[in-house]
């Protein structure tokens, strides 16, 4: 089986020797029973983001790199990531390590036949956040929280990145947002399709390297507007 993992980045040549630190390891072992195929997708860096990606992983066998001219954002470099894996199944996981790379260990153990998504869920009972602001952990749980009561889905955590997906889901599923929306747009499209998702308990930590991208009241905007989009779908649906 063929596995991709899939890391958008932009601007983030400080986060990069972490990265390669904290996923090098992983890989390795991956690789004992599982080809591995890396997919970094430089968002249009300013930086030295492309020169560093190339230099830390670019000896590694079946390594991509695809650089946007200009900056697409979040959503944006998903698609492109997902368009180019050709992994059976497809990961996804943020450049700053927020979330570790080992979880892939703890995803390919819930990835059972009757499983098309795990997500890493800090708010998991068993998760947890490391030294995340106060007004982002409100404002994302918050907002997990109205997606669990809009669309029915039985989860914790609708914002987080890191996810394991089988490559059908990534595949089929249209996502239009551009913006950091777009982690809940793919998973609340998946499950109003009829796709099944886990979670696993994880631990969410503060950025190290770099700075957020995020423009946190574009977002709640954003999300707001979505949400009463999933609501009008899944009142169709009934």
């Amino acid at each position: 089986m063929k596995i991709s993992i899939v890391i958008p980045c932009y601007n983030e040549e400080q986060s990069i020797p972490n990265l390669k630190k904290e996923l090098l390891p992983v890989v390795k072992e991956l690789k004992k029973k599982y080809g591995i195929e890396l997919v970094f997708v430089d968002d249009g860096s300013k930086d030295k983001t492309a020169k560093l990606l190339k230099k830390e992983f670019g000896r590694i066998k079946d390594f991509k790199l695809i650089v946007h001219e200009k900056n697409q954002n979040l959503g944006g470099a998903m698609r492109t990531g997902f368009k180019a894996a050709t992994g059976d199944l497809v990961a996804a996981f943020d450049c700053d390590c927020t979330f570790s790379p080992r979880l892939m260990f703890d995803f390919l153990d819930e990835m059972d036949k009757d499983t098309d998504i795990v997500i890493a869920s800090p708010y998991h009972p068993r998760g947890r956040l490391e030294n995340v602001p106060f007004y982002r952990w409100f404002l994302s749980k918050g907002i997990s929280t109205l997606y669990s009561l809009a669309s029915g889905a039985r989860l914790y955590s609708f914002t987080s990145l890191a996810r394991l997906y089988r490559k059908d889901v990534v595949k089929k599923v249209k996502f239009e947002s551009n913006g950091f929306i777009a982690v809940s747009e793919i998973l609340l499209y998946a499950l109003l399709k009829g796709y099944k998702a886990k979670e696993v308990p994880a631990i969410l930590k503060t950025r190290k390297y770099g700075s957020s991208k995020m423009n946190t009241i574009d977002e709640i905007f954003n999300h707001g507007f979505f949400l009463i989009r999933v609501l009008l779908l899944r009142l169709q649906s009934l």
